[in-house]
Parts: C-alpha cells; structure tokens; sequence
C-alpha cells in the first residue's frame, strides 16, 4: 500500500511531466512564430509576438490539464504576472545569447533551457496557492 508522501510524489511526478508537455507545446507555437517573423521585423518583437502566441495557448493547458483546476480571475492574473517575470527573463537571456555571438535562430534554445524550469516553480505557485 502507497503511503500519502508517495502518492504526493507520484501526482506531483505526473503535474511536471504533463507540464512538459504544455511547456512543449508552447515552446513549438513561440519558436516557430519567432522563426517565421524574424525574418521580417526586429528580433525582439519577433520573440515577443511568438511569447504571446504561445500564452495564449498555455493557460488554457497549464490550468486544464496541467494542473487540472479551473481558470480564476485571481488564477489568470497570476498567471499573467509570473509570465511578465517569465518575459522579462525570456528577453534578457536572449539579448544576452545574441549579444554572446548566438544566431537569431540559435539563441532561444539555450533561453529555453533556462526559463522553463522557472516558469514551471511560477506557474505551480499561481495554480497551487491561488484558489
């Protein structure tokens, strides 16, 4: 029989997995709106329109199947605000990644690598603590 540490553990094991992959999902809709655009506009307001895309698309998922709970006023805006902490940090590594020779095309992998691990502790937080 399961003790209730290791069912916590278990459920929160799948919370992280199906969060990958929304997280997944939503990296897909941001780079490759960013790709599509960057060769258009600044590479800056490429990354921005494919961040917002791909937001558009992930609350519904993190709250849905991620996290299964209901989208709230007080949710949603939480969600909101740890994603401009989230964009914010997303802009900044990129510039820097550019700034440290990367490509346009190159630099959001290693910006990825970085922020999904935050945004997951963020997110959490908004969907755990926030009724």
């Amino acid at each position: 029989m399961e003790t209730k540490t290791e069912i916590i553990n278990a459920n929160r094991l799948k919370e992280f997995f199906r969060f990958c992959l929304v997280g997944i999902i939503a990296t897909a809709i941001h780079y490759g709106t960013y790709i599509l655009l960057d060769r258009w506009m600044n590479v800056n307001i490429a990354y921005t329109v494919g961040y917002l895309c791909s937001l558009c698309c992930n609350l519904w998922l993190t709250a849905h199947f991620t996290f299964k709970q209901n989208v709230t006023i007080l949710r949603a805006g939480g969600f909101l605000a740890s994603h401009a902490i989230n964009y914010l940090l997303h802009i900044l590594l990129l510039n820097l990644f550019l700034w440290l020779g990367c490509s346009d095309a190159v630099a959001p992998v290693p910006v990825f690598c970085i922020v999904v691990p935050v945004n997951f502790i963020l997110v959490r937080f908004v969907f755990k603590k926030i009724k």
